[in-house]
């Protein structure tokens, strides 16, 4: 049971962004993540105009999820992230924050996906995710 991260020199250089151009996975359990955003528990929100730091605490919320289903941060192999509005064109918040939160080796492919609204008028990003959660990698970093 293996996650290979794929960055072929024929696609651009995609770990600057934040993300792998493809992960190809064998065995293990596939676990589909609800679109998360950056509200906690008590659906508080923290800095409503703040993209980096809604990314953060989506982030934060996926780690959350993931861990609920038994993985960890390092079996996301896939996000799909929609980001509300001209914040789109100025998402380098967003590619920092995936940096930091994956393991530059285990960068999940990713699509950016501008969008005009959100469930609610304070979201800035949204972020799905899809993880496999092997017994090789679980944990590891």
């Amino acid at each position: 049971m293996t996650n290979t991260y794929i960055n072929p020199p024929s696609l651009f250089s995609s770990q600057q962004y934040g993300f792998s151009q493809v992960v190809a996975t064998q065995g293990g359990t596939t676990i589909y993540l609800s679109g998360q955003t950056a509200w906690d528990a008590q659906q508080d929100i923290g800095d409503p105009h703040d993209l980096g730091v809604q990314t953060q605490r989506t982030l934060h919320n996926i780690e959350l999820a993931v861990q609920a289903a038994g993985g960890t941060r390092n079996d996301v192999v896939s996000i799909r992230v929609y980001i509300v509005g001209d914040h789109i064109h100025h998402n380098q918040p967003v590619s920092e924050a995936l940096r930091q939160f994956f393991h530059a080796e285990r960068l999940p492919t990713s699509t950016f996906i501008g969008v005009t609204a959100l469930a609610n008028p304070d979201f800035l990003i949204e972020i799905e995710a899809i993880a496999v959660v092997n017994s090789t990698n679980s944990g590891e970093m």
